[in-house]
C-alpha cells in the first residue's frame, strides 16, 4: 500500500500532537494503540485476581469518594487481608514448616514510580499497609523480617496471633503427612550418585491444602494514573525466611504510567527467575496486549522450566496467572493451565472473566 507525503506528515502531526497533549503518557497510548490495533477504554479499570473482587469494589468506592488511588486499591486488599477464610493472604494464612505465618506484600505507585515492600514480615496482618509506608516514609524500597517488624510497629500496628486456629489444623495435617513433600532437594552428592531431584509439591485429593495462593489489584484512574497492590502469606509449609516473587518489584509486581501495569499468583520462583511482570508491562509498551503478552512470558517461562517441574507430558506442573492493565485502559492476562481469571471492574460493575492460557 502507497502513501502519499502529504498523508504522511499528516499522520504524523497528529502523533505528534498526541504526545504534545498528554506528554509522555499520551505518546505511549498512541503508541500501543497504534501497534495493537485494539483501543482500550481508558480510566476508571481495575483489575484484580479472583480474590481480589472485594477489593476492586472497595477501591472504586474509594476512589470515587476522593481517596488517592494506591491508598484506594491498599485499602481494598486490607479486606483479603483481614479475611481469615482465605488462606493465601493475611490473618489464616498457611504457615511455614514451623508453623509461622510470614507475609510479603508491595506496591508501587505510576505516577512516581516510587514503589514499597516488606518480606518475611511476622505478626502484622496488614502488609500492604506497612509497604505503603515504606515507600511513603523512608527512601527505601524493601524491608523484611525483624526490621519490617520494628518498623511496623513504631508506626502503631499492633503484634497479633496470625496463625488462626482453621490454618493451624491445616499445618498440623501437612505434618503429619508430608513425608517428603517439603522444599527441600537432595544434596549435590546425592545428585553425583544417581537420585533424581524430585518433583514439586503434590498432594493427594485427601491432603493438607496447599496453596501459592496470593491477592492482587492493579487500577487505573481517568486522568491515566496507575498503581498496584500484591499480598501474600507466601507458598504453604515454606523453608523459614523464603521470600516469593510478591513482594520484589518486576517479579511479582511492575507499575509504569507510561506503559501499563502487571500482577501476578502462583509460583513466585519462576517469576523470580525470569523478570515476569517487568516483561509483561515492557512488551505492553511495545504494543502487544494484555493477553499477548503475558501469553509470551508463560511460554519463556515453561521453555525454560526444569525437569522435576514438569509433568509427564512435559509440560509445568505448575499454576501460574498474570493479571496486566495496559494505559490505555485495556486489561487481560494468561494463566499456565486452563481455568486463569480475573477481576475486571470497569467502574460500573465487577465481573469475574476466564482468560487465556498457555497450555491446554
Amino acid at each position: 500500500m502507497s502513501i502519499s507525503r502529504r498523508d504522511f506528515v499528516r499522520a504524523a502531526a497528529g502523533v505528534a500532537a498526541a504526545g504534545v497533549g498528554g506528554g509522555a503518557a499520551g505518546m505511549a497510548q498512541a503508541q500501543a494503540v497504534q501497534a495493537g490495533g485494539e483501543k482500550g477504554p481508558g480510566g476508571p479499570v481495575f483489575v484484580s485476581s479472583p480474590n481480589g473482587k472485594p477489593s476492586c469494589e472497595k477501591a472504586v468506592e474509594l476512589l470515587k469518594g476522593g481517596m488517592a488511588l494506591l491508598e484506594a486499591i491498599v485499602k481494598g486488599i486490607n479486606l483479603v487481608e483481614e479475611n481469615a477464610e482465605d488462606h493465601s493472604v493475611g490473618l489464616g494464612g498457611l504457615p511455614n514448616e514451623d508453623g509461622v505465618v510470614e507475609l510479603d506484600a508491595c506496591v508501587m505507585d505510576g505516577a512516581t514510580h516510587k514503589a514499597g515492600a516488606v518480606a518475611a514480615l511476622r505478626n502484622i496482618k496488614n502488609p500492604s499497609s506497612v509497604a505503603l509506608l515504606v515507600m511513603r516514609r523512608t527512601d527505601h524500597v524493601l524491608l523484611v523480617g525483624e526490621g519490617a517488624l520494628r518498623f511496623a510497629k513504631a508506626h502503631g500496628f499492633p503484634e497479633e496471633e496470625l496463625l488462626t486456629r482453621e490454618a493451624r489444623e491445616i499445618w498440623l495435617k501437612w505434618k503429619e503427612t508430608h513425608s517428603d513433600n517439603d522444599d527441600w532437594l537432595p544434596s549435590e552428592d546425592e545428585n553425583q550418585t544417581g537420585k533424581e531431584k524430585k518433583p514439586a509439591q503434590r498432594w493427594p485429593a485427601d491432603g493438607p491444602e496447599f496453596t501459592w495462593g496470593t491477592v492482587t489489584c492493579l487500577g487505573l484512574t481517568a486522568e491515566g494514573n496507575l498503581a498496584g497492590c500484591t499480598s501474600t502469606s507466601g507458598l504453604s509449609y515454606k523453608i523459614p525466611g523464603r521470600v516469593g516473587d510478591s513482594p520484589i518489584i518486576g517479579a511479582g509486581l511492575y507499575v509504569d504510567n507510561d506503559a501499563g501495569a502487571c500482577g501476578s499468583t502462583g509460583r513466585g520462583e519462576a517469576n523470580l527467575q525470569n523478570c515476569s511482570s517487568f516483561m509483561i508491562v515492557e512488551l505492553m509498551r511495545q504494543g502487544r496486549t494484555p493477553n499477548e503478552a503475558a501469553l509470551e512470558v508463560l511460554r519463556r517461562i515453561a521453555s525454560k522450566t526444569e525437569k522435576r517441574l514438569r509433568n509427564e507430558k512435559g509440560e509445568p506442573n505448575f499454576g501460574l496467572c498474570f493479571y496486566a492493565l495496559r494505559k490505555d485502559g485495556l486489561a487481560g492476562g494468561g494463566s499456565m493451565h486452563p481455568g486463569g481469571k480475573i477481576a475486571h471492574h470497569d467502574g460500573k460493575e465487577c465481573k469475574i472473566i476466564e482468560v487465556p492460557s498457555l497450555l491446554m
